[in-house]
């Protein structure tokens, strides 16, 4: 059965574009790793300040084989150096864009997809 992992971020609202900036320049990473079924990037709404990153993965084991890979070393590395000067914490130089992160694990007990129109 597949598991869904949501990394939760806390983000400033000065720093939403940046941070959803840094998502799609990592477009095209996860793809293509072992055991990938999904990625949603998740923008509050009504006032939260809370961003979800949901993938979901064949196995627990395929997603730690991804957070241990070359690629998603390269993803975090990268997003940090790309920030445009003036942006974020005010300083102007590269660091997290989010405030904090919590990571909630589930495994999918049930799902459903749209069915056909032929039936």
């Amino acid at each position: 059965m597949s598991v869904v992992k949501i990394n939760v971020l806390t983000v400033a609202p000065e720093m939403r574009e940046e941070i959803e900036r840094r998502f799609a320049g990592r477009a095209g990473l996860v793809e293509t790793a072992e055991g990938f079924e999904g990625f949603d990037l998740l923008r509050p709404v009504e006032g939260l300040d809370r961003y979800m990153v949901v993938t979901k993965w064949r196995s627990e084991e395929d997603f730690q084989r991804w957070t241990e890979s070359r690629q998603f070393q390269q993803g975090h590395a990268q997003a940090a150096q790309d920030r445009p000067a003036g942006h974020g914490h005010g300083h102007g130089h590269g660091g997290p864009a989010a405030m904090g992160s919590e990571l909630w694990s589930f495994d999918v007990v049930q799902s459903a997809a749209p069915k056909s129109a032929e039936g």
